[in-house]
């Protein structure tokens, strides 16, 4: 076998012998076998820390993203803590979008909040493609991450073009997302222009991630959910498939995640990721038969279940990684992100559980 001393893939496509690509997490990515079921949580880096609030006093979010000393920091810290089976990117994903020239900021307690909506094509046309160039400190930061790592896998992430897109369109974070469906529904042809710029920007920004040495991508698109599936095929399947097919090729596994999407599993499934990860709302094996035997699992624990006494928190660990034998490959993570008041020590029970759980069940089968 042709060896790769980058840790993803050797040429003839199997991975090198140790290394992130041999990793649990890798492997359960690519629906192959492995020791134990690995896992990791959406919003692991930051969040319930202390370590975290520390280093993040008087840092602004977006200002925290473009330090490539303090992403590293904060990435590796739940991998100290918990022992998760891959690191996470710290980022937010309107990065890529404020790369692009969009007037925005991470406002404490509220979300991105943008200066000034988009209405018009000609705001669309203000969203400037992207390269490395714009996004430096990232790039510096996975290299720097990667070399810190070692046989850890990292995982980048992008926001989805629909869900940025309602960003741009309500002007910040929306419960109802009336401006952002008014637009979709009134204006296709505007709607469709916003989405592809965002895909050519989504795409970039995830290659230079894989380019710098992440190990997988996750595409969130968090507000999916609030769509039907006719409308989700629309005006949103096509985007998110522009963004998954751009990085077929890429050489790393691609995770598909939104919030409520329980209707939407099957169409997620076709966007072209390897992994569709799937909120706490449905369990493991239904979302398997929805989204087919072709693809792995990302979830499901209930973040809520987290703050329940732990004789509940290890009957929903154990009923999620027996669903999850339904599916080919299964990654245990959160149905969504960690709140931020949870005890970074449950988190940690959860891990060493999940793994001694499934190491048993490997060693007995």
């Amino acid at each position: 076998m042709t060896t790769d001393t980058t840790g993803t893939v050797a040429r003839d496509g199997e991975p090198r012998p140790g290394g992130p690509a041999d990793s649990p997490f890798v492997r359960a990515c690519r629906r192959r076998s492995g020791p134990h079921t690995p896992v990791w949580f959406m919003r692991q880096a930051g969040r319930s820390l202390p370590e975290y609030r520390e280093i993040r006093a008087g840092v602004p979010m977006l200002e925290s993203c473009r330090r490539p000393e303090m992403v590293t920091e904060i990435t590796l810290q739940p991998v100290r803590r918990h022992g998760v089976d891959a690191a996470v990117l710290y980022s937010d994903i309107v990065v890529p979008v404020a790369a692009a020239g969009v007037d925005l900021d991470i406002v404490p307690g509220t979300g991105p909040v943008v200066a000034e909506p988009v209405r018009t094509l000609a705001d669309v046309e203000r969203i400037r493609p992207i390269t490395r160039d714009d996004v430096p400190y990232v790039d510096e930061a996975v290299r720097q991450l990667v070399v810190e790592l070692g046989d850890t896998p990292l995982i980048g992430f992008a926001g989805a073009p629909f869900t940025l897109a309602s960003y741009l369109v309500e002007g910040g974070p929306s419960r109802t997302h009336v401006k952002t469906k008014a637009l979709m529904y009134g204006n296709p042809e505007l709607w469709h222009a916003l989405c592809g710029r965002l895909a050519e920007v989504t795409l970039a920004f995830l290659r230079v991630q894989i380019e710098a040495g992440v190990s997988a991508v996750q595409l969130f698109d968090s507000w999916a959910g609030t769509l039907s599936e006719a409308d989700y095929r629309r005006y949103v399947l096509p985007h998110s498939t522009a963004v998954l097919s751009g990085l077929v090729n890429a050489g790393v596994p691609r995770i598909h995640f939104g919030v409520g999407t329980a209707e939407l599993l099957g169409a997620m499934g076709e966007a072209g990721a390897d992994v569709v990860g799937v909120d706490w709302r449905t369990p493991l094996d239904v979302a398997t038969h929805r989204i087919g035997p072709d693809k792995a699992v990302q979830g499901n624990l209930d973040p809520a279940v987290l703050f329940a006494p732990w004789p509940v928190v290890e009957a929903e660990v154990r009923r999620i990684l027996e669903q999850g034998r339904a599916a080919p490959g299964h990654v245990f993570n959160l149905g969504h992100g960690v709140p931020p008041e949870t005890d970074p020590e449950v988190l940690t029970r959860v891990v060493a559980l999940v793994h001694e759980l499934s190491s048993r069940r490997a060693d007995q089968g």
